[in-house]
């Protein structure tokens, strides 16, 4: 595919410290953390630079040189990556306004702690905003259940995908039209993160704001349901259920990396295995996420469990609900 060279560049947020992460956020910021033996911010990067985006800016914060060091310059992924550092975390608006004195072109913006898989690409959506026919894209996906509308923002636009309103965590559900993370932005929407108060509820700047400034400033803004599917990494539970469910998509009935060193004897279903792995005992081990360089000494089976060098969470009942 073509590059948009300078015409477009991508920014991935991934500053946040993931509290509801824990204990594996200690170690680990959110965007490494493991998905079929690949960090997570991968999937990301690889999108961006199948839209023929060469130029990634990275916004980390709470263990950032990790993912540096994990990236370095993004030349093994055919891009190049400048990282920049969010001192404060005041929400997402505020972290795409550090960026504008680096930023003169439209662009691809994505949060890095989501997973999602897409059912068209995103280039048409970034070739729109460039030829000038859009001012934002907002990818959005349909979404029957009331109450995952609510964790996220909800959509409300007229027949032609024309955005009237957005709205943050909405109390009330008045359409199923769920925003994503996954926005496409000309240079205007700089001028409405300007204009962006804090908000009462969660003393950010909120880039729902930014956007709904957009719209009443008649700027064109519209949405397109292209998420099939799109996963939070909240929880350890989420890492297990990510993994989960790429195993089932890759067909794989489970992922063992060759570095990893299992006892005679041991069984792994419907699970992830890192590098570097041993397994002192022949135990079966499913529906789990064993992360690169842990040292298993159980003598019991593991089921549904997520374990770092440090850390073993049961998460019973996920290697149930996912297929």
């Amino acid at each position: 595919m073509a590059s948009l060279g300078s015409q477009m560049v991508g920014i991935i947020l991934a500053a946040g410290k993931g509290a509801r992460m824990y204990p594996f956020s200690e170690r680990s910021p959110k965007p490494i953390l493991p998905i079929l033996n690949r960090p997570l911010l991968a999937h990301q990067i690889e999108v961006m630079r199948d839209c023929g985006i060469t130029d990634i800016h990275i916004v980390v914060g709470h263990l950032g040189y990790q993912v540096a060091s994990t990236f370095g310059d993004g030349s093994s992924y055919g891009v190049r990556i400048h990282f920049v550092e969010q001192e404060s975390t005041l929400g997402l608006a505020h972290a795409v306004g550090a960026l504008e004195s680096r930023v003169r072109v439209p662009f691809l913006l994505m949060l890095g702690d989501i997973y999602f898989h897409l059912t068209s690409p995103l280039r048409p959506l970034c070739e729109q905003v460039l030829r000038g026919e859009v001012n934002a894209n907002l990818v959005s996906m349909y979404e029957p259940d009331p109450e995952m509308v609510r964790r996220n923002f909800v959509i409300v636009a007229n027949e032609a995908g024309r955005v009237q309103k957005v709205i943050e965590k909405p109390r009330y559900v008045d359409s199923q039209l769920k925003g994503c993370g996954l926005y496409v932005f000309d240079p205007h929407i700089f001028d409405a993160i300007r204009r962006t108060p804090r908000t009462a509820m969660r003393d950010e700047y909120e880039i729902t704001d930014s956007i709904q400034i957009l719209i009443q400033d008649g700027y064109v803004t519209h949405h397109h349901p292209i998420v099939e599917r799109d996963l939070n990494l909240t929880k350890p539970a989420d890492l297990l259920t990510i993994n989960l469910i790429e195993l089932s998509r890759a067909g794989l009935p489970h992922l063992v990396d060759p570095g990893a060193h299992l006892a005679p004897g041991t069984v792994v279903e419907r699970s992830v295995i890192g590098k570097g792995v041993t397994v002192a005992h022949p135990i079966r081990i499913s529906n789990s996420v064993i992360m690169p360089g842990v040292t298993v000494t159980a003598t019991t089976d593991l089921d549904s469990v997520v374990m770092d060098g440090e850390h073993t969470v049961y998460c019973p009942g996920t290697g149930d609900k996912q297929t």
